[in-house]
């Protein structure tokens, strides 16, 4: 074999699957072209998926339940499996599908399974950013290629990605191909404290990562629309000498499906963070409001017989704000809260004296009315009945939502591959957990209604969320008594 063609070992994989959902569906077929440099070798084979195939599935691929009845299952093929692709470069059309799979697979078995792997799609758009469309049938079209078998069987399309492979190195030089190759699989020169084995592990998809010191502390919380890129860009040769980096002894990052998951992930990783003992200023604003949440208040209205609406403080420790249907305002401290009420009363002309801002004696004028920032309540110059009128109107934005189901939710995102699925389990505005399934989904519910403190920031993703109305939306059952 040309080394040329094949400078290390090699696989081409395609897989068919009985979905796209990595968490839910399974491999009913495996095709595999090997090269090395004692040649190509081809191998496929039917995967009993131990379960039946869509009538969706079985028109797009011509497999099936009958073809999959006898199949061996993916536990008795594993070993082969695993020897085929050991020790080789994983090249793949949407590599993230088929090794996503892979990975899924051998975790149920217990087994560790990381490889190398290229995207013959990104390749395209290295080799070739003048076109846009770089899907298999368009390069087949593009390049004049010849299928052997029928698309969407497992063998023919990974015939086509070594076919696809040849024609490139016929019609580009090798060194432009090694390029492009290099800045798609090539690993950053990490720190030597830094596990390199990390790097087989980031996915390609949403979430939120954290950096971690060498007592644990946490250094840096952030989400990402993408987090192998993401993560690997602190890693650039001119930041290898940043103290953030020369600090860093820990990754940990959590997956998602989309934006949702990776801002409700964030909020849980300063939870973590936080529960711990990490408090640094330099987290952004959901380390900051983790850490905020012991002193977590808010302005509850109260209304008094002859003196009108007064809003008072009222703390997060002593009280649900979930479900208190009359608070205005989420402050991570007490002084917060007075300097936003002093602030809207200035801007709205409101009395300090009666939103308790001012301790003057009865009858005497409030600072903000000798100031000519106030109507005049304090002495009757103003209606009462008026002035809780327009304290009313100026909090009206402010106004906390209290929880509007009568039980927890289930928030449902899948990413735009419909390869991953999330369910957000949501309780009273907190976030109980992510799951990947319905089995996990119940679980979790048998647990009974959460226990976890009300988190501000988690309030305002899921508020937003559920107005936007851009997520799946399961109210449940409440919780029995």
């Amino acid at each position: 074999m040309n080394s040329v063609l094949a400078p290390e070992p090699l696989v081409f994989v395609d897989l068919e699957t009985s979905g796209a959902n990595f968490a839910n569906d399974r491999i009913i077929e495996i095709g595999l072209v090997e090269v090395d440099p004692s040649g190509a070798r081809e191998w496929s084979v039917l995967v009993n998926p131990e379960s039946s195939v869509s009538s969706f599935i079985t028109d797009l691929t011509g497999i099936d339940d009958a073809m999959l009845h006898g199949a061996p299952t993916f536990r008795q093929l594993a070993p082969t499996v695993l020897d085929k692709l050991r020790g080789r470069l994983l090249i793949a059309h949407n590599a993230r599908f088929d090794y996503g799979f892979l990975r899924c697979e051998f975790k149920r078995l217990g087994v560790d399974f990381r490889a190398p792997t290229l995207c013959t799609v990104k390749l395209s758009r290295k080799l070739f950013p003048q076109h846009h469309r770089h899907n298999l049938d368009s390069l087949v079209t593009r390049h004049g290629l010849s299928l052997a078998g029928r698309r969407h069987r497992a063998l023919a399309d990974a015939r086509l990605l070594w076919d696809l492979w040849r024609h490139w190195h016929a019609q580009l030089t090798p060194d432009t191909i090694r390029r492009a190759i290099a800045t798609i699989v090539g690993r950053p020169d990490l720190p030597p404290q830094i596990d390199p084995a990390v790097i087989d592990d980031l996915p390609e998809a949403a979430g939120a990562y954290a950096f971690y010191g060498n007592t644990g502390g946490l250094l840096l919380l952030r989400r990402a629309a993408n987090l192998r890129q993401q993560i690997l860009a602190h890693f650039a040769a001119s930041k290898r000498e940043t103290p953030l980096v020369l600090a860093i002894r820990r990754i940990e990052w959590r997956e998602a499906a989309g934006d949702l998951g990776a801002r409700l992930h964030e909020v849980e990783l300063a939870r973590l963070s936080f529960a711990a003992g990490s408090n640094l200023p330099a987290v952004r604003h959901a380390g900051r409001s983790a850490a905020a949440a012991a002193e977590l208040c808010s302005w509850q209205l109260q209304a008094h017989r002859e003196a009108g609406l007064r809003p008072a403080i009222v703390f997060a420790d002593d009280l649900d704000f979930a479900v208190a249907d009359d608070l205005f305002g989420l402050y991570p401290s007490r002084r917060e809260a007075l300097r936003s009420l002093r602030k809207l009363a200035d801007t709205h002309r409101l009395c300090y004296k009666q939103l308790g801002l001012d301790d003057t004696a009865r009858g005497e004028a409030c600072a903000a009315y000798r100031q000519k920032s106030c109507r005049g309540v304090c002495i009757g110059k103003e209606a009462l009945a008026l002035h809780d009128a327009r304290l009313m109107t100026a909090l009206a934005k402010f106004k906390v939502k209290p929880w509007p189901y009568r039980g927890p939710l289930a928030l449902v995102e899948r990413d735009d591959f419909g390869m991953h699925e999330d369910i957000h389990l949501i309780d009273r505005w907190r976030l109980v957990g992510t799951v990947n399934n319905e089995d996990a989904l119940h679980a979790r519910l048998a647990d009974g209604p959460t226990n976890r403190p009300y988190d501000p920031e988690a309030y305002r993703i899921i508020s937003r969320v559920l107005q936007a109305g851009k997520v799946g939306i399961r109210p449940l059952p409440a919780y029995s008594s």
